[in-house]
């Protein structure tokens, strides 16, 4: 299989590159780390005439952490990067964690963040995690820069709302108060297998008693979401498995799953309800170390 013909560029700054997604608009396509355009231009899928490269914005791959606004990662870091940030583990162990089980070590080496995000697929497996974490995007394009709350960022499968001339430049993890946080993902083998299910959790817990829950499912819907009914469910709560499990039950009953060759609507939703038990008991436990 053959790449068809197109124009390539490499821009040296981050305005230029928006220069050039301005011009060329939906005629072009952002190169990172390329494991999904090249793939779907190899098989037909996708013919842009323009490439433009981010390989030379050295610093989207910068993974810090900025007083009063948190960590901040950029959209060229690898899945690999994210893994294995020691920064990372210090704060947030539980995006090392998804990153590190990502498809396979060949993959997490050049897949970026930005791609895992921007392609918008279900069953991305960092999206979750860091709705969990109430991360946020930035955008930069033609017109300026803009900053919105990830969860905003999806509109449906293959879908957000970022703009023909606009690029994914850094995730922003704010500093919060959650005392844990994991990440859980079924796949129908041990490595690279998309995620049936995954399930996000961060917790704010007060003794026994859980004060603030996120959610986050994956290939739960068409778009990573938020289990809200199953957070309200635990907010101001003791915590008792019963209560759990309840928890699981309203995340399964609130999802919207669709049918497909990796499992039936009825087996996530069961998975979901199971995941979300079981992160909930993680994140809490990791809050009582």
């Amino acid at each position: 299989m053959y790449l068809p013909d197109f124009e390539y560029y490499q821009p040296n700054s981050l305005a230029e590159a928006c220069r050039l997604m301005a011009k060329f608009g939906p005629r072009a396509r952002i190169l990172a780390g390329g494991t999904d355009l090249l793939h779907k231009m190899k098989h037909g899928q996708l013919e842009p005439e323009v490439i433009v490269s981010l390989n030379g914005l050295e610093r989207l791959r910068e993974i810090t952490y900025q007083k009063g606004v948190g960590v901040v990662i950029g959209a060229r870091a690898t899945h690999n990067d994210i893994a294995g940030s020691a920064l990372l583990q210090e704060k947030y162990r539980s995006v090392c964690e998804a990153a590190h089980h990502m498809a396979n070590n060949q993959i997490r080496n050049v897949g970026t963040l930005g791609g895992n995000i921007v392609n918008a697929v279900p069953s991305a497996d960092l999206p979750p995690i860091l709705i969990a974490l109430g991360a946020s995007v930035k955008l930069a394009g033609s017109q300026g820069r803009r900053v919105l709350p990830l969860e905003e960022f999806f509109t449906g499968v293959h879908s957000s709302v970022i703009e023909p001339d606009e690029i994914l430049t850094e995730v922003i993890i704010p500093d919060q108060p959650s005392t844990g946080s994991t990440y859980i993902r079924f796949g129908l083998r041990r490595s690279g297998a998309l995620a049936v299910v995954g399930a996000a959790v961060a917790v704010t817990m007060e003794g026994e008693t859980c004060r603030e829950a996120r959610i986050a499912l994956g290939a739960a819907a068409p778009v990573p979401m938020r289990a809200r009914q199953a957070e309200a469910v635990l907010k101001n709560q003791v915590i008792t498995p019963d209560l759990l499990e309840e928890a699981g039950v309203c995340a399964a009953r609130e999802c919207s799953p669709r049918s497909s060759i990796r499992g039936s609507e009825e087996y996530r939703r069961d998975l979901v309800r199971v995941l979300t038990r079981r992160a909930l008991q993680k994140a809490i436990k990791e809050g009582h170390v």
